[in-house]
């Protein structure tokens, strides 16, 4: 992605900055400060200062959900293993599980299988979710899901049947 469609991705959003018009204290929190969080954290010069920006700052948000609900076991689909690891030490980084706390996957990928695996607490983070916007808005759908998050880049789908069903675009 060039600068320029960078650029014309983030103006389009701009109405969805930092948690404006969210109204669920939960949401607001979890946009503000784990999604656009932006004071560093312990980690962050160690963490991919190779990568390029786009990878890096995913990698980052992964850091941060790690960070933020400890998981025990994370399925990492997509090689973000070390960004993970540092913000859960005590996570286990594996391909496939019984049971999925949080799932890090490509947008083609099996839902009913792995939905089928969560429970309320699980997080599911889908990358590229603009690749294939019918498959991302039939998860939005699925009612199993209650809230998700749109980060163009990528989105996070959470399961908790005490809430209610909502879809976030967020300019990140």
């Amino acid at each position: 992605m060039n600068r320029l469609q960078q650029a014309f991705v983030w103006l389009k959003r701009i109405g969805h900055c930092r948690g404006f018009g969210i109204q669920s204290p939960t949401d607001y929190r979890f946009v503000r400060y784990v999604i656009n969080e932006h004071w560093p954290y312990y980690a962050y010069e160690e963490l991919g200062p190779d990568d390029c920006w786009l990878r890096r700052k995913l990698g980052l948000l992964y850091f941060r959900l790690a960070n933020e609900l400890q998981p025990h076991t994370v399925i990492d689909k997509l090689g973000f293993r070390e960004y993970l690891q540092a913000g859960c030490r005590k996570a286990q980084i594996v391909d496939r599980a019984d049971v999925v706390d949080m799932a890090i996957v490509p947008v083609k990928t099996d839902f009913r299988l792995l939905f089928g695996k969560c429970n309320d607490r699980s997080v599911v983070v889908i990358q590229d979710i603009y690749r294939a916007p019918k498959y991302w808005h039939s998860i939005e759908c699925d009612p199993r899901v209650t809230v998700t998050y749109d980060l163009y880049y990528c989105g996070i789908v959470f399961f908790d049947p005490k809430r209610v069903k909502q879809n976030y675009i967020i300019n990140f």
